[in-house]
């Protein structure tokens, strides 16, 4: 019972004193400020939700596309943010994404016919708004939803049987995006970590076929843009 009484007791002391240490809010001036800037670095996976041309199963020579493995990215971004109130900010973020996605397709056989690897860079045009919760010491957690105009600028702009290209990308499409993360004040500083996943929502798989091999552009109905971001903003 005493040892009981005595681990406590040091309990109730080792909680009294780390409850009056004083802590220290570091860099408060960037929540009481109208406009400030920063830069963004992370890494990305783009995907594709890709719908398949459903009348071309059984065909002879029909092909069937798959998504194949994802493949790491990088972004690089400069903030702009505006201070709405105390829990809103709008911000503008533009960068630049680059990345890769992999389509495999499949014949009558259930073989690898080929794998098409599609790079891209794209413009990041985006606006998001944030919702910040109560500061809690140095951290405070938050919500972000917005919208992002990308123009792929490394698209397939025309067939390249070197390179097994024979479907054509469109350039422009338009993300819907949500996430969260958490901000840290630093000393000097406000460091933030980010997970967001964008949505496009535009069908950007042209519907030009190449004259040599037009079952590959024939075999894709719908593909539709998707991402998952992690961020780095420092501010």
């Amino acid at each position: 019972m005493q040892k009981t009484f005595l681990v406590i007791f040091f309990l109730v002391v080792g909680y009294s004193a780390f409850a009056q240490k004083e802590i220290i809010l570091n860099y408060q001036e960037v929540d009481y400020k109208k406009i400030h800037f920063g830069f963004t670095v992370g890494f990305n996976t783009m995907d594709f939700k890709l719908t398949p041309t459903m009348n071309n199963y059984g065909v002879d020579s029909a092909l069937v596309p798959e998504i194949n493995k994802l493949v790491p990215g990088f972004h690089v971004a400069i903030v702009s943010s505006l201070k709405l109130n105390d829990y809103f900010d709008l911000r503008f973020l533009p960068g630049i994404s680059l990345g890769q996605r992999n389509i495999l397709f499949y014949d009558e056989n259930n073989q690898i016919d080929s794998e098409m690897k599609i790079e891209s860079t794209f413009i990041d045009i985006p606006f998001v708004i944030k919702y910040k919760a109560t500061r809690i010491n140095n951290t405070r957690p938050y919500l972000i939803g917005g919208i992002n105009i990308r123009r792929d600028m490394a698209r397939n702009k025309e067939f390249n049987e070197d390179e097994d290209i024979y479907i054509k990308l469109k350039p422009l499409d338009f993300y819907y995006e949500i996430g969260f993360g958490f901000d840290f004040y630093l000393a000097y500083f406000k460091f933030s970590t980010e997970i967001k996943y964008s949505v496009g929502t535009l069908n950007v798989v042209s519907s030009n076929a190449s004259e040599d091999f037009p079952q590959y552009a024939n075999a894709i109905e719908k593909l539709n843009s998707r991402m998952f971001m992690i961020s780095f903003h420092f501010e």
